[in-house]
């Protein structure tokens, strides 16, 4: 079993309803999501495009996926986060579309210098909850050609995208092809024109599972962040 902070919209948002659409699969049931006609891409080209993300659900990373340390439960994790959320209040959260390299994602519009902050202290908070890489996690990372910079936070940290590296970012594709990039991007844009540029926030930690290597991840428990003041 593997375990991740993530962040999420509450299942009944609208923003995580037309994701699940867009994705294919409601991480809160597991059930799949009719996905949504994108014009200019057939209906397989979009469960193609769409299948990586899909695994994962609608989110956005605060704590890579770890398995638990030794001795350590998911209850633990879970009043931890508790613990966690009601210190904090939420951030204001306005989301944009952007091509990340080869995937497209919705990554906060302005400043994010506050929301790093946040995702900087979920990431040393439940650092006692995550078990040690193994030999062959520490290699499948390798593969993507690290940086120094990179690969001393994957030792450390179990991750190398943290503090000064990390972007929160909502995945919305995999890789894309350059020749498909332009028809990828008006359909996401057609589909989340709601959504883009409209103020929102982060107000919730939200504690996903994935039962074990072949399962997707769904969520456990979305934890408001209820601090009065704190934001």
């Amino acid at each position: 079993m593997r375990v991740a902070l993530y962040y999420t919209h509450a299942a009944e948002n609208p923003l995580a309803r037309a994701a699940a659409h867009w994705l294919g699969r409601d991480a809160f049931t597991g059930e799949p999501v009719r996905q949504s006609v994108a014009d200019g891409i057939s209906p397989e080209r979009l469960a193609e495009l769409t299948a990586d993300p899909r695994r994962y659900g609608w989110h956005a990373t605060l704590k890579a996926p770890f398995r638990l340390a030794e001795g350590r439960t998911l209850p633990e994790l879970e009043q931890a986060a508790a613990d966690f959320a009601a210190q904090r209040g939420p951030l204001p959260l306005t989301l944009d579309l952007q091509r990340l390299g080869p995937f497209f994602a919705l990554t906060p519009a302005g400043d994010p210098s506050a929301i790093n902050d946040f995702a900087a202290d979920v990431v040393r908070a439940f650092e006692p909850f995550r078990a040690p890489l193994t030999e062959p996690e520490i290699a499948r990372r390798r593969r993507s050609h690290l940086s120094p910079e990179q690969d001393r936070y994957l030792l450390d940290w179990g991750y190398p995208y943290v503090f000064d590296l990390f972007r929160l970012h909502m995945t919305l594709t995999g890789s894309v092809p350059d020749g498909e990039a332009g028809a990828t991007e008006r359909a996401l844009r057609r589909h989340f024109r709601d959504f883009l540029g409209k103020p929102g926030q982060l107000d919730a930690l939200a504690i996903f599972v994935q039962p074990d290597a072949s399962r997707d991840f769904l969520v456990h428990s979305r934890i408001p962040l209820i601090a009065h003041g704190a934001a």
